[in-house]
Order: C-alpha cells, then structure tokens, then sequence
C-alpha cells in the first residue's frame, strides 16, 4: 500500500471518528456549555469596569498585561468545563443504547458507529480531565465540577438513575444548568481573576441564574416531548407520559414567557447597571420569536417537536450573548 493510500486512510478514519465524536458530545449541550462560560466571565468583568465603559472601546486597553492571565484561565476552565459535559451526556447514551435506538438513532452508540468500549473510554477520560483540571485552575470550578459530575451520574447510572424519576430528573438538570454552573463559574472568576474582601453575589449574577433556572426547567421538561415512544416502552417515566405532549408542550412554553417577563421586569425595578432599552427590546424580540416558532408545531410528528426543542436552546444559547452585553453596554 502506498504512503499516499496510507494518509487518506488515517485522514478518512480521524475525519469519521472527529464527526462520531461531534455528535456523541451532544452539540448543543457543548455550545451551552461554551457560551456560559463566557458569558459569566463578562458578567464578572463588567463589575469591575469603569464607570461609563463604551463597549466599543477594546476590553483589553482595561487589563493590557494581565490579558493572557484571562485567556489562560478562560481556556483552562472552559476545557474542564467541557470534559464535564461530555462526561455527563456520554455516561448518558452508555446508559439509554437500547432507549436511543429509538428516540435517537443517530446518535453514535445506538447507531454502532462507536463501541461500548470506546464509549466507556471516553467517558472515563472525560471525567478524569475535568476533575484534573478543575483541580488545577481553583477550588470553586473543583467545587462546581465535581457537583456537575455527581449529579450527572447520579441522573443515568444505576441502581440510582434518577432519570427514571421525571421530577428527579428535572431536578438534576435545573440545578446544573441553572444553580451550580452560573454560581459557582461566578466564584471561580471572582477567586482567580477578581479578588476583592466583598464576596455578595451582585444582582446582574443572580439575575442570570434565576433566569436560567427557570428556563432550564422547561428544557428538562421539553426535552421529554419527543422521545415519547422509547421511554415508554423501556418504563421511563416522564411528565410527557403522565400529563401528554399538548399539556407538557403549553407548559414549556407558558414556563419560557415567565422568565422573558420576569427578566424585563428585573431591568425594570432591580437592574440599574444594566443597558435597559437593549434588555428589554432583546428579550421581547426573543420572546416573540418563541411564540412564533411555537405556533403550528406538530405535536404528532417527532420531527417537528425535536426542531422546537433545539429552537429553545438556540433561545438559551441567546440568553447567554445578550445578557452579558446588557451588562458590558452601559
């Protein structure tokens, strides 16, 4: 066999293994992950900026010498905080084969395009790189790793699998993605990059985790809508299959209208140091763009279902650029 056969081999299998990798990591749990990150460094940053900063002027004429400390500790804790996630969704799939060759059968263990093996040394290694790293950069991101982790294995791994249990379950994912991620990414950059005597959570903080709270419950509850069939044929139980697509759908989105209100309301009375034209036209426009999309959903066709539910976390993605912005657009 020639070299040249030899490399487009190695390239054809590294390029196949990168994409099952792609989509073993559940993308847009990645970029969930990715954009809060950045988006509670901003929210961080922004407290310690002059008053009167003009977003358009560059961040770094702020810090000039400490910039690569930033990117630095960005870098690190945005790797452990990834190594975290893929931990958590892969013990997941390893868990739900048989469920997923249902629900998503796309996905690269239900497929067979990965190896239970290779799934399994993934997953450890994943884990392992969080906690290693986490370690490394500040006890809070240890702290707030190592809470995600426990809860995502308590969620899929038995005997305990609380996933089985749909309030539970809910419970697990609102209380990552909503409490434990914001807050504790809030004191890690707080311990290793801002260091003050004052430790009290600054309202724009707690903002955003109020809102991502709220907002995360109706993607625990949503999430459920279009995997109805697997997860009842393998007798997991979901408020999907207790209460029925049309009353779970309403409430996911009557759940998302109150935390748009509830965060143009918190401008109004609870947020002065933050842009409130911007805050309030973004989130109505958001807020519309819910409903629209939500109009004529098919709740028969699981097609159409799953294309809402990522349409809600591209509106979560959202949350995490436009709140910082508010923030820094003073």
């Amino acid at each position: 066999m020639s070299q040249v056969n030899i490399s487009d081999n190695f390239a054809s299998k590294f390029g196949n293994f990168a994409l099952y990798f792609w989509r073993f990591s559940r993308p847009h749990t990645v970029i969930g992950t990715t954009l809060s990150v950045l988006a509670l460094f901003l929210i961080s940053l922004s407290g310690q900026l002059p008053s009167g900063f003009n977003i358009s002027l560059s961040i770094q004429q702020y810090f000039g010498e400490n910039w690569s400390l930033y990117t630095n500790q960005i870098l690190g804790t945005w790797l452990a905080c990834l190594a975290g996630n893929i931990y958590i969704v892969g013990l997941n799939q390893l868990e739900d084969i048989e469920i997923d060759k249902i629900n998503k059968p796309q996905l690269p263990l239900a497929s067979g395009d990965f190896s239970v093996q290779t799934g399994r040394i993934i997953v450890i290694v994943c884990g392992i790189l969080a906690l290693v790293l986490a370690s490394i950069l500040g006890k809070f991101l240890l702290l707030m790793v190592a809470t995600s982790v426990l809860i995502g294995t308590c969620y899929s791994l038995p005997p305990i699998r609380l996933k089985r249990l749909p309030l539970f379950a809910a419970l697990c994912i609102l209380t990552v993605r909503g409490l434990v991620i914001n807050l504790g990414l809030f004191f890690h950059f707080q311990d290793t990059l801002f260091p003050r005597d004052n430790w009290q959570v600054p309202t724009t903080v707690w903002a955003i985790t109020w809102f991502i709270l709220v907002f995360t419950i109706a993607i625990a509850l949503g999430k459920d809508i279009p995997d109805l069939e697997g997860d009842k044929q393998y007798n997991i139980s979901t408020f999907t299959i207790k209460l029925g697509k049309q009353a779970v759908f309403n409430l996911c989105r009557g759940i998302l209208t109150v935390a748009y209100l509830g965060m143009i309301g918190a401008g109004w009375l609870w947020l002065p140091q933050v842009n409130l034209p911007f805050l309030i036209i973004s989130h109505s426009v958001a807020l519309g763009l819910l409903w629209w999309q939500g109009w004529d959903v098919d709740l028969e066709s699981q097609d159409s279902i799953a294309r809402f539910y990522q349409f809600i976390w591209k509106l979560f993605f959202m949350e995490y650029l436009i709140f910082p912005l508010a923030c820094l657009w003073q």
